[in-house]
């Protein structure tokens, strides 16, 4: 095993999940099969973030998810920006979740779900600070 190497979504709206895409990720469109569809049906591919560790998305056209969980895709985010990206989430009408409850060091989140039930996370730490305080004794969960 060497890396991710993409993450496909199946939506009903190509259009649609790709202002999100553009909007609250910042992806950047690489492809489009347009009418021609290679793989089960029509898709589009992104990248999010910067070279060389810029994250593969492909949206792909298809029925949604029939319910929601919390299984979910976490992008990392520097905590500046979080206000843009929650403004860009509430001007597309997206539905926010509640943040699960934290302890102090492990970086902030927002949750929302997209038009067919995908949960995803904009988080602003990291592996290594959430193991560090994890660690601490003083923890209170």
């Amino acid at each position: 095993m060497q890396a991710l190497s993409h993450i496909t979504f199946v939506v009903r709206d190509l259009d649609r999940m790709e202002k999100i895409v553009r909007q609250v990720f910042k992806g950047r469109k690489v492809y489009d099969s347009g009418e021609t569809s290679f793989s089960l049906s029509r898709e589009r591919f992104f990248l999010i973030g910067e070279e060389p560790s810029a994250v593969w998305i492909a949206i792909m056209e298809g029925e949604g998810l029939s319910h929601r969980s919390y299984n979910h895709v976490a992008f990392r985010i520097e905590a500046s920006d979080m206000d843009e990206r929650l403004k860009a989430i509430e001007d597309l009408g997206l539905e926010l979740k509640d943040p699960r409850s934290r302890v102090e060091g492990e970086g902030q989140s927002i949750y929302f779900y997209d038009d067919d039930n995908h949960l995803f996370e904009l988080h602003s730490g990291t592996l290594e600070e959430r193991l560090k305080r994890y660690a601490a004794p003083e923890i209170d969960v």
